[in-house]
């Protein structure tokens, strides 16, 4: 991923010095647990702890320079770490393993790392929308369906389907990162031929890590799940933002983006605050989705294993992970942040929709009246297209017309923009349960 979009505690997860030193932590955890079941001499596997090298620079470049040989980069770091060891002790790690041994239990393991700071990132969020929609609660603004002016609802009744939204994401990250903390030192198709199930136990808790049954790879389903976690964040800040772009647009005026002193929304036009950030997580989410097809077809590899998947989760697990922790990290403080315009939100609804939002509870005074639903429905729809084409308040059209039997205090109620909202207090009680 590049730099613009990777958080720097998580980037570091995925280093080649992290990675590095993941796997030898599981050699070294290894070679202990087969001192333990007195496979190897406990005074070799000692001092392969003891002796075991730094994971520096100088080191990366060693195991670089040495896959430049091998062609493969477990065995050239397996041949630099038993170098550097020395022999004989140097000899026993990676005994009785296979590659995949190795790089799915540190994947595993980073993984796992990498969900904990996305969990943390998502409380931020939930937190964050959940504070704006208590705020916004009581805040008027049309609801639109189809594009089209529908109904009043609220900016908080908004945040809070948000807020639920990325609470269900929060869930999904938790199962993902229950799915994905596992492990596996089962040898070559998964049978333990050359290891005893003790090391792999020994190994998976020392790493919080639950052994699981494999193959010679781990069920790459639980990758994809991982992926699905990711994909879902970018799909509801999407949601979001989207909502935050037809918001902001001039027409509109009932949001902006947060601008910061010395910003600029146009290099030509000096005028524009354009919704940049929004439309920046739209498109990331754009991304994480592409990812998440790819890993659900690495799920599916030949017999015990093949590596089909492996140049695929390269670029697609951390590159996952760093957009997810970046979009949440960006919408958080997009939420926060959100300039809301009650005033502007009020007009429009008001006289910026001439009264149409008000249509269904017409209609229902109408059919309340004693007219079929379908004569008030024809009534209502005539009058609303002559308040729309005139200009006109409904009301006023209403008030009018000698075929509506409503007398002025039904017409007000009809048209009271607290009765329609007189509900709201459900969304909430739904965030109270969070």
């Amino acid at each position: 991923m590049i730099p613009r979009y990777s958080p720097t505690d998580m980037a570091a997860l995925f280093s080649d010095g992290a990675r590095f030193a993941l796997w030898l932590e599981v050699e070294l955890l290894a070679t202990e647990g087969q001192a333990a079941v007195g496979v190897v001499p406990a005074h070799d596997a000692a001092t392969c702890r003891q002796a075991a090298p730094t994971v520096d620079d100088a080191f990366v470049a060693d195991v670089l320079a040495r896959e430049a040989i091998t062609d493969h980069d477990v065995a050239a770091f397996v041949d630099v770490v038993q170098d550097r060891i020395g022999a004989p002790a140097g000899s026993y790690i990676h005994y009785g393993l296979t590659s995949s041994d190795v790089v799915d239990t540190a994947l595993c393991a980073t993984l796992t790392k990498a969900a904990d700071l996305l969990l943390i990132d998502l409380d931020n969020f939930v937190d964050a929308l959940k504070a704006r929609a208590t705020e916004l609660m009581d805040v008027p603004v049309t609801g639109r369906t189809h594009g089209m002016h529908a109904e009043p609802t609220t900016f908080g009744a908004k945040f809070a389907l948000w807020t639920l939204q990325a609470d269900r994401d929060r869930q999904r990250m938790r199962a993902a990162r229950a799915g994905i903390a596992v492990g596996k030192l089962s040898g070559a198709v998964g049978t333990y031929s050359n290891i005893d199930p003790a090391v792999e136990a020994h190994v998976c808790a020392a790493l919080g890590l639950m052994p699981v049954p494999a193959t010679q790879v781990i069920s790459r389903d639980r990758h994809a799940e991982f992926l699905y976690a990711c994909a879902a964040v970018g799909t509801t800040v999407e949601l979001m933002c989207t909502e935050i772009r037809h918001l902001a647009r001039s027409e509109l005026g009932e949001a902006e983006e947060p601008f910061a002193a010395g910003q600029k929304g146009s290099s030509a036009m000096p005028h524009k605050r354009n919704p940049i950030l929004s439309e920046r997580l739209c498109g990331l989410a754009r991304l994480l989705r592409g990812y998440l097809g790819a890993g659900l077809e690495d799920v599916a590899l030949w017999h015990e294993r093949d590596i089909s998947h492996s140049s695929v989760e390269r670029v697609a697990l951390p590159d996952a992970a760093l957009l997810a922790c970046y979009v949440l990290r960006k919408a958080t403080g997009l939420a926060s942040g959100l300039v809301v315009h009650p005033d502007r939100a009020l007009d429009n609804l008001t006289r910026g929709t001439f009264g149409l939002v008000f249509s269904q509870s017409v209609l229902l005074a109408l059919v309340s009246s004693g007219m079929t639903r379908d004569e008030a429905y024809r009534i209502v729809q005539r009058d609303a297209r002559a308040a729309w084409s005139e200009r006109r308040p409904l009301r006023e059209i209403l008030a009018a017309d000698s075929e509506v039997p409503l007398n002025e205090a039904q017409l007000t109620e009809a048209f009271d923009l607290t009765r329609t909202l007189r509900h709201i207090d459900r969304f909430t009680e739904a965030l109270a349960a969070l």
